[in-house]
């Protein structure tokens, strides 16, 4: 499964070094550059293993920067065969393996300027082997209806190739230079969830390497179990290396209604409407201050899919709706300006050197019955600081529209997704913030919430992740003994205690 002209053997070297790795010393737990008794010998591979220098440094950490830890060394994979075989080796040396999907918008920062969107080191490889993702990267095929892609390739390399022959991914991300692999790995929300659930529900085949180093193809169909332990799994039962997904034809354009809210009921009333009539081809919100600072706002995003030169009906769409009478603006715009949006914004981030600081954001699984509730005693707590120059996202869904087993969300019908997504200043107060993040969290599952994966929760523990998956908690277990026996697999999660 080599690549065509990577058929070179491995490159398994130090920055700057002048013996190459032989092996893996069992007794010291660390590699060796001379052949000594002991010494298991690393496999030959078509891409290479990095070891000291840049190369390191920059899997330490991940787009959070809450949490550092150097892994061992970097797999560059050239084939899947060598994400294979450097598992495999993992496994059978104890080494921990996390896949990092160096995801970033490439032509804005470099390729050096990549990194994890994880953002509590859930991508960490603790010391052990990182998978730099980007080593497998292609969108393999587009063709009616579908896509075949490599989990390296981000949201975006899909979308641009998708759109070239008239097709778009049922769901987006807000940003979208995230690996598909990452974002399949944990969920994958977006303003399409309404309809068409999570991206990890438009999945239909998967190439998954276990924790054994086997290269398994699954589907709901075909090796079921693993299919539904990788998707939302958090990278505990294996590393997705190829998706095969479901395309949907591409609008034109997108006429963005945004409507304001100076009253919690009446933007959830709205919401729900909404939601419930599905008049809107996406459906997302935001908490953002008011003009005067005073106070929050509620501000609803609704989008129309629509042709060029076939305007959408707004009075219609915008019928039985109660923002502030002067709250209601309309954008016209392409279908992918507005798929695009969050790059200018992540431009003025990095111009403005909040890019690389620390994001102690918070993701979560709100039951409609208790969202506002929640939203009311957060709004009180929060103040303008606590987001910096970042976004609130708080919008509800269909839960009969989500069928991933793993994506756990609460039990109620229809739920809200409360997205604390912070760009605080330099001097903040980040050890504060991810204490803020705690109560939060420890409030939202007294109200019935859960959280979603991506999030920054100090202090989990196996026993946290317990009530966490609650009733699927034997089936998570089960599946990390079958597909990763040796517990190797992206310990940054801490949802299973290490071997």
């Amino acid at each position: 499964m080599s690549r065509s002209g990577l058929s070179r053997r491995s490159l398994i070297a130090g920055a700057g070094a002048a013996a190459a790795v032989v092996g893996w010393n069992t007794a010291a737990r660390a590699w060796a550059t001379a052949p000594q008794p002991g010494i298991a010998e690393l496999p030959a591979l078509d891409g290479s293993v990095t070891l000291e220098g840049e190369g390191l440094e920059r899997f330490s950490s991940d787009f959070g920067h809450l949490v550092s830890a150097a892994p061992r060394a970097v797999l560059r994979p050239a084939s899947v065969r060598d994400v294979q075989r450097v598992v495999d080796f993992a496994r059978r040396h104890r080494i921990p393996v996390a896949v990092n999907g160096q995801s970033g918008d490439v032509a804005a920062v470099g390729r050096t300027g990549l990194e994890s969107h994880s953002s509590y080191g859930q991508a960490n490889a603790r010391g052990g082997i990182a998978v730099d993702a980007r080593g497998l990267d292609q969108v393999v095929s587009i063709r009616p209806g579908q896509a075949v892609v490599e989990a390296g390739a981000t949201w975006a390399q899909l979308t641009d190739a998708a759109l070239a022959q008239g097709w778009m991914p049922p769901v987006l991300t807000d940003y979208l230079h995230l690996s598909v692999g990452g974002t399949l790995s944990v969920g994958g929300i977006g303003g399409a969830v309404q309809h068409h659930g999570l991206q990890t529900d438009t999945v239909r085949e998967l190439e998954v390497v276990t924790g054994t180093g086997e290269l398994v193809t699954a589907s709901r169909e075909r090796n079921r179990a693993l299919f539904e332990a990788v998707l939302a799994g958090g990278g505990q039962a294996g590393i997705i290396v190829r998706a095969t997904l479901a395309l949907v034809p591409a609008p034109e354009r997108s006429t963005v209604f945004t409507l304001a809210y100076d009253d919690l009921d009446a933007y959830l009333a709205d919401q729900h409407k909404v939601l419930a009539d599905g008049r809107f081809d996406l459906q997302v919100g935001n908490v953002v201050r008011s003009a005067d600072g005073q106070r929050w706002r509620y501000t609803a995003e609704l989008v129309a899919y629509g042709q060029a030169g076939r305007p959408v009906e707004r009075e219609k769409l915008l019928a039985g709706l109660s923002p502030v009478a002067d709250g209601t603006s309309v954008v016209e715009q392409s279908w992918r300006e507005y798929a695009f949006r969050v790059d200018a914004f992540a431009g003025y981030l990095r111009s403005a050197g909040l890019w690389g600081l620390p994001k102690p954001w918070l993701s979560l699984f709100l039951p409609a019955s208790t969202a506002g509730v929640f939203m009311r005693e957060a709004a009180t707590s929060l103040t303008a600081a606590d987001l910096g120059a970042g976004l609130l996202l708080f919008y509800p869904y269909a839960r009969e529209r989500i069928h991933t087993p793993l994506a756990v969300l609460p039990q109620e019908q229809v739920g809200w997704h409360f997205d604390l997504l912070a760009f605080p200043a330099p001097d903040a107060d980040i050890a504060g913030m991810l204490d803020r993040n705690r109560r939060l969290y420890e409030r939202a599952v007294e109200l019935g919430g859960k959280r979603y994966l991506i999030g920054a929760v100090p202090g989990m523990t196996t026993a946290h992740w317990q009530r966490h998956y609650g009733a699927l908690w034997k089936q998570v277990q089960a599946a990390k003994q079958r597909f990763d026996p040796a517990g190797i697999l992206t310990p940054g999660q801490g949802i299973h205690e290490q071997a």
